[in-house]
């Protein structure tokens, strides 16, 4: 209890009291210029029936499908690659990991200058006979382009994951199903996969979290543009919340979104606890 202590005055106080505070001013009418006034669920009414928020709830749920999946399957590989003892595993496990360590901001600027409609990227593409793409003012292209940057940056961490969880499995069980006679393959899927549940579910949940939490990579890259194509519940939280000055609404607006993390944190647990226990 001691040893806890510290960490749980920590959250309490930086997570415990802002999320309190941000649920009671979900009922009032608050601007930061007049002192908030209650309003019931008036808020909510609002946010419901604003397409804009719809519209950026469905943005984010297809930008976390785009990004968990994907980023998951290619870290998993990328694990099971660096498990392999090739030469120079540690330079690749720091240029993987590089991404994740690096400010989320420092990232999104350097690929602003390399997706530029005359950047870097144009540039090789033009040379290869591919016209120039505009990977960040198309609005059937900007959100695929923050969904390919998403995952480059966060597959370090889930590399890293994996690969610590890769180490600590029993090898007395490969040589067995190597005697019995099975290939890599069938190791992979029979021995390996089911082996990796919880450090699969730990990814989920993280990757899942940080998805729907995202927005420096918008804010930087699109600000929520083009036509709103990339406007995520963040953004959009940010911008009622601090250029309309509807705190109030911003607000519920984050409980909505805390509610929908709840959801599918504990739909991921389901799921997840099912699968390990063979149901």
């Amino acid at each position: 209890m001691l040893f806890s202590l510290p960490a749980t005055l920590h959250i309490g106080f930086w997570i415990g009291l802002p999320v309190l505070a941000a649920f009671v001013l979900s009922f009032t009418d608050y601007d930061v210029f007049k002192s908030p006034s209650f309003v019931g669920i008036d808020n909510y009414r609002t946010i419901f029936s604003d397409g804009e928020f719809l519209r950026s709830l469905r943005t984010t749920l297809f930008y976390a499908v785009g990004t968990v999946p994907v980023s998951m399957a290619l870290s998993l590989g990328l694990a099971v690659l660096l498990n392999q003892g090739i030469r120079g595993q540690g330079f690749f496990r720091t240029v993987i990991y590089l991404p994740q360590i690096t400010a989320t901001v420092a990232v999104a600027l350097v690929w602003s200058y390399l997706l530029q409609g005359d950047g870097l990227v144009n540039h090789l593409l033009e040379a290869i006979g591919v016209g120039p793409v505009d990977w960040l003012t198309d609005p059937s292209v900007a959100l695929f382009s923050v969904i390919l940057i998403s995952i480059w940056q966060s597959m370090g961490f889930n590399t890293l994951i994996y690969l610590a969880a890769l180490q600590g499995l029993p090898g007395d069980l490969y040589e067995a199903a190597s005697i019995d006679g099975a290939g890599a393959w069938r190791r992979f899927i029979s021995i390996t996969v089911p082996l990796l549940k919880p450090a699969t579910f730990f990814v989920l949940i993280t990757s899942t979290v940080g998805a729907f939490q995202a927005f420096d990579q918008v804010y930087v890259l699109t600000r929520g543009g083009p036509a709103y194509a990339t406007t995520l519940t963040t953004y959009e939280i940010y911008k009622t919340g601090f250029s309309d000055f509807r705190l109030g609404v911003a607000c519920a607006q984050s409980v909505v979104l805390l509610i929908a993390l709840i959801v599918l944190t504990a739909v991921n647990t389901r799921t997840m606890g099912e699968a390990r226990d063979g149901h």
